[in-house]
């Protein structure tokens, strides 16, 4: 696994069985009676399951291992919402739909890049925390030195079903909030348009295979 980007780092930091696999995922997250936690944890199966795999898998095959599931078990329209801000309600329902999947698009390709291998990383959902305000999973990955790093999700009941809607890092720092911050500067400079063109762009750099080393006769 590389060093996690963004908000982790702020502080140090197929085959028809796989398909299969995922079904599986999709279907116990899903299932009637799921609770939050059991969206983590489906969750944390999943990545492992594609880290494990994570070299014959390649960087486009993690994106496409990935994507149902974050598609399935992250609040997306929510997440999107929120990262954008005030450009939310100006934009057109058009425009708004594509920023949902452009977001999309650019979370799964950072956890593709980003939980790439497995090296021996324990991802631990420690438990649930409810409250009148919200549900609170909590859980801890330990990287292969052994150094851990807290998360907590943040989770939203949508029907019968739980999703993620925010990631805090040591209980601190919020993924929605920094990606609104980021987004902002982006969309100022360049507009909604230019905004859903960027996270498009990004996604697609993250996810595309890497070049091939040419040849000495290509050379």
């Amino acid at each position: 696994m590389k060093e996690p980007m963004s908000w982790w780092r702020m502080q140090r930091i197929a085959g028809a069985w796989l398909g299969l696999a995922g079904s599986t995922l999709l279907c116990s997250a899903e299932a009637a009676g799921a609770s939050a936690l059991d969206t983590v944890q489906s969750f944390y199966d999943a990545l492992l399951t594609t880290m494990r795999h994570g070299n014959e898998l390649g960087q486009s095959g993690r994106f496409t291992r990935l994507q149902p599931i974050v598609h399935s078990m992250f609040d997306l329209p929510f997440m999107a919402r929120m990262a954008i801000g005030s450009g939310w309600g100006t934009a057109s329902s058009t425009q708004q739909q594509q920023m949902i999947d452009a977001f999309e698009r650019y979370i799964v390709a950072i956890y593709a890049d980003r939980f790439d291998t497995y090296s021996g990383e324990q991802l631990q959902v420690l438990g649930e925390q409810r409250s009148d305000a919200r549900t609170v999973v909590t859980t801890r990955i330990v990287d292969s030195n052994g150094e851990p790093q807290n998360l907590n999700y943040i989770m939203r009941s949508n029907g019968s079903i739980w999703q993620i809607g925010d990631v805090f890092l040591n209980g601190t720092i919020s993924e929605l909030a920094i990606r609104r911050s980021e987004f902002a500067s982006i969309r100022q400079r360049q507009g909604v348009d230019g905004l859903i063109a960027e996270l498009n762009r990004k996604a697609n750099l993250l996810s595309a295979p890497p070049s091939p080393t040419p040849s000495h006769a290509d050379r």
